[in-house]
């Protein structure tokens, strides 16, 4: 609901596709500096009370949002301010509730496990955005939609509140620049975890389209805030769906070229998205964007999961977490930047072949990754 209500309050008052690409770099700049911090205190501290924390202050966060549009007009420049301190507990709450999921099942249900957390989350998407757009809409204004997101983020810490953890003993390694770093050497020998992070990285990054789509829903589609909220859900929809397939038939075998052929897909729908002037069209294309996505999202997510050991984790998901904020947060960037150079339609269908490409090369240069296959049980 928040990133809808964002997204078009900072269009409306500046009408920059720029100011769109902002407004992801903002979040994304705080998880640049922190996750080496967050990891660190994932594997160190209670990752249950970090969630705690981190929901507390998505509370604090969406209240600023709100003080901003009553007191300070039309300046956007509040809003970037509060962005980064959502980037920030955002920085803490991914790493310690990815760290958290192997805690919470026993591993030979781990693969469906992350299926359905990927589901519920991705239903959290498809309500949201078109929650947030008819709000936005009906109150005329985003206010309404931050006073649910206060609300939304409260219940989510009562709700973590009452979560029960099987608690496991961790090793207390001294703090060094060595304890802080291990995830990344321990990603470095794991070709696999690292052709397939770094694959959803780039693809991503080029290929992501969902920064521009307020331009897409004023001035290509010609829709108001719900047509946003519309499009916002579509790929969520679709990632619903798939996640909910995987969680009941889990791949088993060729799990690399599965996912290899589904990023290659996620560039051609996203060329799709963006030569599509019809409305019913632009849905379908996002709808598969999300669904070929889940794919990767799940394949990943269980590859990296299973094959860490549990006091790592935290440092591990910390490195993995910055790549999706890259190819989340820093696409929306780029997508602004290039939208700003060569046009809003241009930027998305060289964002697609970019994707093509990049699947392409890393077929080639992480052959362990073609031949991968999907881990059906995570390390004690």
């Amino acid at each position: 609901m928040q990133s809808v209500a964002v997204g078009w309050q900072v269009y409306e008052i500046t009408r920059r596709p720029l100011d769109l690409g902002l407004v992801g770099l903002a979040q994304f700049l705080p998880g640049i500096l922190l996750f080496l911090v967050s990891g660190h205190a994932a594997d160190r501290f209670d990752r249950r009370d970090l969630m705690v924390c981190s929901y507390g202050g998505f509370a604090v966060c969406s209240s600023l949002l709100l003080a901003a549009t009553l007191f300070a007009g039309h300046s956007v420049a509040p809003i970037y301010a509060v962005l980064v301190l959502v980037g920030a507990a955002r920085s803490f709450n991914g790493t310690a509730s990815r760290a958290l999921l192997p805690q919470l099942v026993p591993p030979e249900l781990f693969p469906s496990a992350v299926a359905w957390n990927a589901s519920t989350f991705q239903t959290a998407n498809i309500l949201g955005p078109a929650v947030g757009g008819v709000a936005y809409a009906v109150f005329h204004g985003p206010s309404a939609v931050y006073v649910i997101a206060i609300t939304t983020a409260v219940a989510a810490l009562i709700a973590i509140l009452r979560v029960k953890v099987k608690r496991k003993a961790r090793p207390r390694e001294p703090t060094s620049l060595a304890s802080v770093l291990a995830g990344f050497r321990y990603i470095g020998k794991q070709k696999v975890v690292l052709g397939s992070i770094s694959l959803d990285l780039f693809a991503v990054l080029l290929g992501g389209a969902v920064a521009l789509l307020p331009v897409y829903a004023r001035e290509i589609l010609r829709t108001g805030p719900w047509g946003l909220g519309v499009l916002r859900s579509a790929p969520a929809v679709g990632a619903t769906a798939m996640a909910v397939l995987l969680a009941h038939r889990p791949i088993r075998g060729r799990a690399g070229t599965t996912m290899l052929l589904c990023v290659a897909a996620f560039g051609a729908f996203t060329i799709i998205f963006g030569l599509s002037h019809n409305l019913w069209l632009s849905l379908f294309a996002l709808f598969m964007v999300g669904a070929v996505d889940m794919v990767s999202v799940v394949i990943r997510g269980t590859l990296v999961q299973t094959a860490t050991p549990d006091e790592m984790r935290g440092r591990v998901n910390a490195v993995d977490m910055i790549f999706i904020g890259a190819s989340n947060e820093l696409g929306q960037f780029e997508s602004g930047v290039t939208a700003a150079w060569f046009g809003t339609v241009p930027a998305v269908i060289l964002g697609g072949i970019g994707t093509l490409v990049v699947t392409g090369l890393w077929a080639w240069a992480f052959p362990e990754l073609r031949r991968a296959d999907y881990p059906t049980s995570a390390p004690e």
